[in-house]
Order: structure tokens, then sequence, then C-alpha cells
């Protein structure tokens, strides 16, 4: 865990490529069906809309009713692909992953390990 102080700057030490384009973007109070946790990213749950749509989301974002779930806030897991030397403003950290902003204001999560400084 790198500990990012909230709206602090980072830079990029590493490419990251957002695997994810479509990101499932869900609402607090919407039900979801609860779906494998992720070995590689502990701390994160795949989880499943009323239409379809599939995510990672953090696991205590979601209030657990057995295969089913409810959304504790409003969250999006859309990614932000980011190149080796650019300036992020690291918002908050997750799992692994911190929610970041570059400078032409596109934000989404960024692996914690692709990330030196904040």
């Amino acid at each position: 865990m790198n500990n990012f102080k909230a709206d602090s700057v980072g830079r990029v030490i590493e490419d990251y490529q957002a695997v994810y384009t479509d990101p499932l973007t869900i609402s607090a109070g919407e039900e979801l069906t609860i779906g494998e946790r992720d070995s590689e990213w502990p701390g994160w749950i795949w989880c499943t809309n009323r239409a379809g749509k599939g995510g990672w989301v953090p696991e205590r974002g979601i209030e657990q009713r057995g295969e089913a779930g409810v959304a504790r806030y409003d969250y999006t897991a859309a990614e932000l692909s980011v190149r080796v030397g650019e300036e992020l403003t690291l918002h908050a950290e997750e799992s692994g992953w911190v929610w970041a902003t570059n400078r032409a204001g596109r934000s989404g999560w960024v692996p914690t390990k692709h990330i030196e400084g904040g």
C-alpha cells in the first residue's frame, strides 16, 4: 500500500492501458449480483447490475446479501490510461488502486504500483 494523501500529486512510473473501455457505473442503493473475488487484486469483487453489465467494485462498497448485494455509494469502474512521466492528482486509494485525474481532466482508476509520490 502506498498510502497516498488525498488530492496530492503523483507521477506515473510505468505505463498503464485501461482494460475495460465500457465501465460499470452504479448508484447508491442499486441491487447487484455478486460474482467472483479477484485473486490478483484482493478487496475487489465482480458485480453485475440488472441490465447485465459487470465490473469490479470494492468489496466495502457493497452490502452483501448472499449472492446479491446493494451498492453503498455511487461508483464507477472507469480506468485511466497513463504514460510514464505524467502528473496525476490522486484522490482516493482502494485495495491497490488509486482514483486519479490527469492534466486533461480525465479521471479513473490506476494501479498504485504504476505511480510514485503523493
